[in-house]
């Protein structure tokens, strides 16, 4: 049986929708498909946030994670591992921890040096340094939720620039927006107070969280008349 504790990584629940959803996946969804999916329930946990309404929030924030997750599959790209060096316990950006870009506002990114040694060994630990990095007071949700949408874009950009010509820079720039897109999800779960581990080990628990198979047998049908 494919499930998620709450003490895991989120490599190991990057693994487990593969597990579950990589082989209907790959019959049933084109890379477009996958990346509508992903905006549907992304635009889902937006109107959760903008009426309040905390529990629709949380289901479609993590089926938007899920995915952002098997858009990562499809290109063989490792997210834990990416967010890493985009994030290495500071600002993408500025450097600094927390984020002082702001402030400084600096017209060009600095270099940042990797500690390996410090790195989270789990998805809770990965969310609470971004809340560090960019503490949940000094913004509010709708602006997380904002910025949310925003790298949302910025991710369908970087595929269709890289499926249109195909250069080792512009899938760089995947790599680089897929990060940078989980690293607002973070962002949305800390200023809403929601602890992406449980909330995911609460939904897969068993395998998929609606048919509860794994592979998943749910057909197009049923996904695309999914209602959270």
């Amino acid at each position: 049986m494919a499930s998620f504790r709450k003490n895991q990584t989120l490599n190991k629940f990057q693994t487990l929708i593969g597990e579950i959803y990589a082989l209907t996946d790959d019959r049933t969804y084109s890379l477009w498909d996958l990346l509508t999916q992903q905006q549907r329930f992304t635009m889902r946990a937006l109107k959760g946030i903008r009426k309040g309404n905390k529990k629709k929030l949380i289901k479609n924030l993590m089926i938007s994670l899920s995915w952002l997750m098997a858009i990562a599959n499809r290109f063989h790209i490792t997210i834990e591992d990416e967010v890493w060096r985009r994030f290495p316990m500071c600002c993408s950006y500025c450097g600094k921890k927390p984020c002082e870009c702001k402030q400084t506002k600096l017209s060009r990114r600095k270099k940042i040096r990797i500690k390996k040694f410090i790195k989270p060994r789990s998805l809770s630990g990965m969310q609470r340094i971004f809340n560090e990095i960019y503490p949940s007071k000094s913004r509010t949700l709708a602006d997380a939720g904002v910025h949310w949408a925003e790298e949302m874009g910025e991710v369908s950009e970087a595929i269709h620039n890289y499926l249109g010509q195909h250069f080792e820079k512009q899938f760089d720039g995947i790599k680089h927006e897929l990060a940078d897109c989980t690293s607002c999800i973070f962002g949305v779960a800390n200023s809403a107070d929601i602890n992406i581990a449980i909330e995911l080990e609460k939904m897969f628990y068993k395998n998929c969280h609606v048919c509860h198979e794994a592979p998943c047998i749910c057909t197009f049908t049923t996904v695309s008349q999914l209602r959270t």
